[in-house]
């Protein structure tokens, strides 16, 4: 098991989420944002340098945090789209020693139909790509289709042969449950253990919905319900990659909710990383650095 984090949420300059992720004592990021731009969106001479400093720092990139398929693109959209992201990501996935990449199950349809075929066929296409570089993409249980239920999940499982998950803590949270009355929300706890033998890669966020607001909080004191998680995990003898997802600094679908300066964010991420690790301690657990 190692530790690893969106640390574009700490900061969006490169050196700064060097500097924090090093600070934790960790010596691996879940590459997104950097300056703004997806990693798989920068341009060549931005790409470079950022190798450069990576390199330089021995910090590696375990997973590219991609915006594939993700809640902002819609199953309407021409698959070409989709597709150039994946020819992108491969050789820089390659260059870096990746192997994870997050990927989604595009957004959610207004109403009852989901183009549910055309979704499996898109995952198909996109996980044979990936799996032919020798590379695994991982699902994330998001704003997307997977992420209307467990259920939905196991559908898309089912339907795209060999597709691994990346399972989040905190989005069943936030997220109603269609098949329960009364605007519940989904069990995060229930959620992983339904799809547990599928999971390849993990996020913490820890959050609870208010009315319609969102509300995100340090690992344990939200409804992620990610010490009982951690606890299951552990007795599953899952070894993969924990990555930290605060959202409570910036959050990444709604820029409109960053409001803490760029030292503020930086003292936030390694306050969570700190807690996950606490929890982690508690729950019996000894992560070992990110080895490629």
């Amino acid at each position: 098991m190692y530790l690893t984090g969106f640390a574009d949420e700490a900061s969006q300059n490169l050196e700064v989420q060097i500097r924090v992720t090093k600070e934790l004592g960790w010596n691996a990021i879940e590459a997104r944002g950097i300056c703004g731009t997806n990693i798989h969106d920068l341009e060549e001479g931005e790409f470079n340098d950022a190798c450069h400093m990576l390199a330089a720092a021995d910090v590696h990139v375990n997973c590219f945090g991609s915006t594939i398929a993700n809640w902002a693109k819609r199953i309407e959209d021409p698959f070409d789209v989709t597709l150039a992201e994946v020819d992108r990501a491969i050789p820089r996935m390659k260059r870096l020693g990746t192997k994870l990449i997050r990927i989604m199950s595009y957004a959610r349809c207004k109403g009852e139909e989901q183009h549910a075929a055309e979704r499996f066929a898109r995952l198909r296409e996109i996980q044979a790509r990936f799996a032919d570089a020798g590379l695994t993409p991982v699902h994330e249980n998001c704003m997307n289709y997977g992420g209307m239920s467990w259920r939905h999940t196991l559908e898309l499982v089912e339907n795209v042969p060999g597709l691994k998950l990346v399972f989040d803590t905190g989005n069943p949270a936030i997220t109603l449950d269609p098949a329960k009355a009364g605007g519940a929300t989904q069990d995060p706890l229930e959620f992983y253990r339904q799809v547990r033998e599928h999971v390849a890669y993990v996020h913490i966020k820890d959050a609870a919905l208010e009315g319609a607001t969102e509300i995100y909080s340090y690992p344990g004191e939200g409804h992620g319900r990610i010490p009982e998680i951690l606890k299951a995990l552990i007795e599953d003898g899952y070894d993969g990659g924990i990555s930290i997802e605060p959202h409570m600094a910036s959050v990444f679908h709604n820029p409109d909710a960053a409001t803490a300066s760029e030292d503020e964010s930086a003292a936030i991420y390694a306050e969570y990383g700190r807690r996950l690790m606490g929890l982690l301690q508690d729950a019996g657990a000894m992560p070992s650095p990110y080895v490629v």
